[in-house]
């Protein structure tokens, strides 16, 4: 395994041809996410922009995200981000499953994921409440109210994830992985997660780095798993538990609609303040032992199922 990390990550640049735009696997490697990137942003401009302007019209400025805004804005976001892959595909003449939706056992991963992402959410938490650095307040949410907001949160949130890992670990990861080699790819789309997280309201330096660590979480199981599921599961409810079912800040947003209320008490590198859970230093040995566990689960396998859909960079 050791071994054949070592020859991904110092992968040799793409060979010669007789162009600097096409490669012996088609248009090399930049060129390629530079168009898909062009394309998003196109579309972005195009369809996205009055949507989302238009909704935000109608909700007030700071206040408490609604869930049929967030389900609205993600749907657009996945169609955009799904177009943008196809039309890719296309062009280069490739399957779409190849950018992260292959692989076996898709919804066992898919519902792994959703178990170790609450899993893993309710750890911090009951982590800060144990500390003294986060305080519930008042009694749950209850009756049918607590079911509607639970099920408007958790379809938004499907598509959270399913945006999200599409956008930088599906066909971007892909790319970058025969041009760039795997891990060099994952350190530059996770480095990219992080930054992007620094728009949100209320976001803080531990909370970018803890978002693009956990983005390197997310490409070690396209790694082990060959697919996008389990990222997208666990990112679904990681940000489901976070945001409804304990009623925390979620990288500085906070949801309209929630089972628990709580808020934080401490300094704010121990609770994360504004930003949430993910914005304390606890989340910083938990993502270490979220991949050491992977390791110890997956880590046996001496050839990665991603790597044998991908032409190697030295082929590009």
């Amino acid at each position: 395994m050791a071994e054949e990390l070592t020859q991904i990550v110092t992968a040799e640049p793409e060979r010669d041809s007789p162009s600097i735009f096409i490669g012996a696997h088609g248009i090399r490697a930049g060129w390629s996410a530079l168009i898909f990137i062009a394309i998003f942003l196109a579309l972005e401009f195009i369809a996205a922009l009055p949507i989302f302007t238009f909704i935000h019209f109608r909700v007030e400025q700071g206040a408490p995200q609604p869930a049929h805004v967030a389900l609205i804005q993600e749907m657009v976001q996945v169609c955009l981000v799904m177009l943008t892959t196809f039309i890719m595909s296309r062009i280069e003449r490739r399957p779409v499953a190849v950018y992260g939706y292959a692989g076996k056992a898709r919804l066992i991963r898919f519902l792994s994921g959703l178990l170790w992402g609450f899993a893993a959410i309710s750890v911090l938490v009951a982590a800060l409440w144990k500390s003294h650095l986060l305080a519930f307040d008042g009694t749950p949410l209850g009756g049918p109210l607590a079911w509607k907001y639970a099920m408007e949160w958790a379809v938004a949130f499907v598509f959270v994830g399913i945006f999200e890992e599409s956008l930088l670990r599906g066909y971007l990861q892909y790319t970058l992985t025969r041009g760039l080699g795997f891990w060099w790819g994952a350190l530059i789309l996770s480095t990219t997660f992080g930054a992007i997280h620094g728009s949100n309201p209320g976001e803080s330096p531990v909370g970018l780095f803890a978002a693009a660590a956990i983005g390197l979480v997310f490409c070690l199981s396209l790694w082990y798993t060959g697919s996008l599921w389990w990222a997208i599961g666990f990112h679904a409810a990681w940000d489901w538990g976070e945001t409804y079912f304990y009623g925390t800040s979620d990288s500085g947003m906070v949801a309209a609609g929630h089972l628990f209320s709580e808020h934080p008490t401490g300094p704010l590198l121990w609770t994360g303040g504004a930003t949430g859970p993910e914005g304390s230093l606890l989340v910083v040995p938990l993502i270490l032992v979220i991949a050491l566990l992977m390791w110890l689960w997956w880590g046996r396998r001496t050839v990665s199922p991603f790597r044998k859909q991908v032409p190697s960079a030295t082929e590009s």
